[in-house]
Order: C-alpha cells, then sequence, then structure tokens
C-alpha cells in the first residue's frame, strides 16, 4: 500500500488509516510513545534491528501524519523528544481493540499446533 492513498478520498477509511501505520516499525513506535515520551536514542535501543536512519524517517513520517510531536529542547547536546499528539492517542486507543484480536488469534494457533503437528505426523 502506498502512502498517498492515506489522504485519497475515494478509499474506505480502513485502507486510510492502514495506509497511516503501515510499515514494519509504526505500530511498535505508537506503543511505546503510548507510554511516555521518548527519545530518538532510547527508541533505538528498545528495537534491534531499527536502524536510525529507518527511526528518522518512520518519525518524520508519522509527525506528517499527525500521530507524533518532536520537540527540539536548546542546549548542548541538543535534545529531541517525540511524544503522541492527540490524533496519536485516538489512534492508538483506536488499535487497542485490534491488538486483543490479534492476541486472541495467537492464543488460538498456539492452542491448535500441537493439534496440526500431531495430524502431519508420518505414522510407521
Amino acid at each position: 500500500m502506498t502512502r498517498s492513498r492515506a489522504g485519497d478520498p475515494n478509499v474506505c477509511g480502513v485502507t486510510a488509516a492502514i495506509a497511516v501505520i503501515d510499515g514494519k516499525w509504526k505500530t511498535i513506535l505508537l506503543w511505546l510513545l503510548e507510554t511516555a515520551p521518548r527519545r530518538p536514542g532510547e527508541l533505538v535501543r528498545r528495537l534491534p534491528g531499527l536502524t536510525e536512519k529507518v527511526l528518522t524517517q518512520t518519525l518524520r513520517e508519522m509527525e506528517a501524519d499527525g500521530l507524533v510531536h518532536r520537540e527540539v529542547h536548546d542546549g548542548r547536546p541538543l535534545k529531541t523528544v517525540y511524544s503522541l499528539t492527540e490524533f496519536g492517542r485516538e489512534l492508538s486507543e483506536a488499535l487497542a481493540p485490534l491488538s486483543d484480536w490479534g492476541h486472541r488469534r495467537l492464543e488460538k494457533l498456539a492452542l491448535e499446533k500441537p493439534a496440526r503437528e500431531k495430524a502431519t505426523r508420518p505414522v510407521f
């Protein structure tokens, strides 16, 4: 899905919402920023595999979409802090039921896994 769909008035609301959260890191960044404002270095440390370049790009997209607020504090060295906007908090709250559904699905798959493994074992 392309980011251009996020502002296309001719798509359904779900498609527009998914276009805003599409990407490997956006939902987890929403989750981390939901609990407290964070500095970029902290976010990189908490998310192994996330590079500073990708973090910067992702946070800029989220800022452009109105989900996060970037605050730069004067001083040496400069201190940048990211936090959720009210719009970002609203999105995070809207995603909570989807998160609950995802956890229930994972639990269901975990319960079904032994049955699937048993069914696929060869009989000698």
